[in-house]
């Protein structure tokens, strides 16, 4: 008679339940499926895209285990089980951790921004936040410069995505900008072609774009000359400075004055 009592609940429980447990092993199987094709797909458009490795594998993963999460809800819902209480729970979960840690996320979402958009990769020589240098590394969290004095400099992301930056490795090309002051008795084509003799003859001054010299100013005790000669970014301070040195000798050379500050003192007599 027990027995007969077991194999009638045993018959119910099945009738009742059975349906719902193979609903919810199809979802796991077909959902489990889809989630491994959508990361696969992710990962092979991050790959044609050339994301940044570290980047690739945090988004897939998150990507995956919020997905996976989903699912979960999705099979426990199915089987009868009342998933708004863990949705809340998660959600609270999620505010809390986002309040503790809201500038590490701010710095974090900098982050991904960065590593996706690419505005400057490793390498680069930028300027951002107030501060120059050549990236060192790109993290999640910050990035990492280091200075003309060989200082490292480290950079919240968030604040580095949020500013301006500027990037004078973009264009593979920078033009230096020097002023050369002369006397005013100095001939002015003489003092241009002398100049242009100057840029023209380094190695390292490009030829296209085309360098320039003209005149920019009538100051007050000069005629000053705008020198533009153009460069590789690994050139620039090779031709910054030599440009300054040869520039001098070459006008020394032709006799041509580079004046400086004059002060005339006016004195009354009592």
């Amino acid at each position: 008679m027990d027995l007969e009592k077991w194999v009638d609940k045993g018959i119910e429980f099945i009738a009742d339940f059975g349906p719902k447990i193979i609903g919810a092993l199809l979802i796991w199987i077909i959902g489990s499926w889809v989630i491994k094709k959508m990361m696969k797909g992710m990962s092979h458009v991050m790959n044609k895209n050339d994301y940044d490795e570290s980047l690739k594998k945090f988004l897939i993963s998150l990507t995956s285990w919020i997905l996976k999460v989903l699912l979960i809800l999705a099979v426990l819902g199915t089987m009868g089980v009342e998933t708004t209480s863990f949705a809340a729970i998660i959600a609270a979960a999620g505010l809390a951790i986002g309040l503790a840690l809201q500038g590490s996320l701010a710095n974090f979402a900098g982050g991904v921004l960065i590593l996706i958009f690419k505005p400057f990769k490793v390498g680069d020589l930028i300027e951002a936040q107030g501060e120059l240098g050549v990236v060192k590394e790109i993290d999640i969290f910050t990035t990492k410069l280091n200075s003309p004095t060989n200082k490292l400099v480290i950079i919240p992301n968030g604040t580095l995505s949020n500013g301006n930056i500027i990037n004078y490795s973009a264009e593979g090309k920078l033009r230096v900008d020097l002023t050369f002051g002369v006397d005013y008795g100095s001939d002015i084509k003489l003092t241009k072609d002398v100049l242009m003799e100057v840029l023209t003859s380094n190695p390292k001054v490009l030829k296209d774009p085309a360098p320039m010299v003209a005149v920019s100013e009538l100051a007050d005790s000069s005629v000053n000359f705008a020198v533009r000669p153009w460069a590789n970014v690994a050139d620039y301070w090779d031709v910054y400075f030599e440009t300054i040195e040869n520039g001098k000798e070459a006008l020394d050379k032709a006799g041509i004055e580079i004046p400086y500050p004059h002060q005339v003192e006016i004195r009354k007599e009592a």
